[in-house]
């Protein structure tokens, strides 16, 4: 990375989901506005079907350039970063001469509140864009070994998993969905036999309320699920909530960070990390916000250290992590 240069993006592609929930067409007009104060080279792609925005990232990055960063902006929810990531990365390749920009448009937005803390989007897409090269940091991912695919934000099992089915049944939209989702998982969630292991290790096995798996500090926006991560420290953070964890506490404990302190929590980092249940059922399992069919007991998770150039802020979240581990 080049420090100290003001040298404006190449170009900007930027992918809108008009699937989203808060995406429209004024909206992204104005990000596309914004991005054109900065070069004139801005190109909008809707993503019309399940596989556009991916398909689009992976034309993106199959054409580098040499004449500066090449910024693909998501704009979206998490789920359509992850869908951009996927073909940013397509093949396991790292992106070379592009990097993710991610404007917050979903019902989550966990990854921009992890890349930018509460700035309002307009302010960090000009922070990013007005010097792109101070502000590509190289992100960790993790890789579902099962199933070849990546991990952007997060992967959770358990309860975390379980609201995403919970939050179906609730005629909400936004994060108050998610939220409402929570609080009716929780509520009614029997902890399940479990066993999670870390680079060979066995750090829990027993009753299990949830195990999360990844980068990013934030689930639903408010939710501070791992709150000792950091983006770019080449490990995966690892948070179990065991027997000693009341589930129907959890929605408190969770938008402070306090879970960790709880008895029977586990919190480390690993390379590699296994997800089992032990009574051969399915294990309830979610990435990225979707929740996959039930269909595994095991889930592998392996970290692709700094594998995704990404625009954000230097480097917030080493000072809360270090506020965390201290317990403030």
């Amino acid at each position: 990375m080049v420090r100290g240069s003001t040298r404006p993006p190449h170009c900007c592609v930027v992918i809108a989901n008009p699937n989203a929930g808060r995406v429209s067409e004024s909206l992204v007009d104005k990000v596309a506005e914004h991005c054109s104060r900065f070069t004139p080279r801005v190109r909008v792609h809707w993503a019309g079907g399940p596989e556009d925005a991916r398909n689009y990232a992976f034309q993106e990055v199959s054409r580098p350039s040499d004449e500066g960063t090449n910024v693909i902006v998501s704009v979206g929810g998490d789920g359509t970063t992850w869908e951009v990531v996927s073909g940013m990365i397509a093949g396991r390749g790292r992106p070379r001469g592009h990097a993710l920009m991610v404007i917050p448009a979903g019902t989550g937005n966990s990854n921009y509140r992890s890349h930018w803390g509460e700035t309002p989007w307009p302010l960090a897409l000009e922070a990013a864009l007005g010097a792109p090269d101070d502000r590509v940091r190289h992100l960790d991912l993790a890789w579902i070994s099962e199933l070849a695919r990546p991990v952007v934000l997060g992967a959770g099992a358990g309860l975390t998993a379980q609201v995403l089915q919970d939050a179906r049944e609730v005629k909400l939209t936004g994060p108050a969905r998610l939220e409402a989702g929570l609080a009716r998982a929780a509520a009614r969630f029997t902890p399940y036999e479990g066993r999670v292991t870390v680079d060979g290790t066995v750090v829990h096995e027993g009753p299990t309320v949830f195990a999360n798996v990844g980068g990013g500090r934030f689930r639903a926006w408010q939710y501070d699920v791992l709150p000792r991560s950091v983006l770019d420290d080449g490990l995966l953070d690892v948070c179990v909530a065991g027997s000693g964890t009341p589930p129907a506490a959890l929605p408190g404990l969770l938008r402070t960070g306090r879970h960790v302190l709880e008895p029977g929590a586990v919190y480390t980092r690993g390379r590699q990390v296994v997800l089992e249940r032990l009574d051969g059922a399915p294990l309830c399992f979610e990435h990225d916000g979707e929740l996959l069919p039930p269909a595994r007991s095991r889930y592998t998770l392996e970290v692709a250290a700094g594998a995704l150039p990404v625009l954000c802020s230097p480097a917030p979240d080493r000072s809360r992590a270090t506020a965390a581990r201290d317990g403030k």
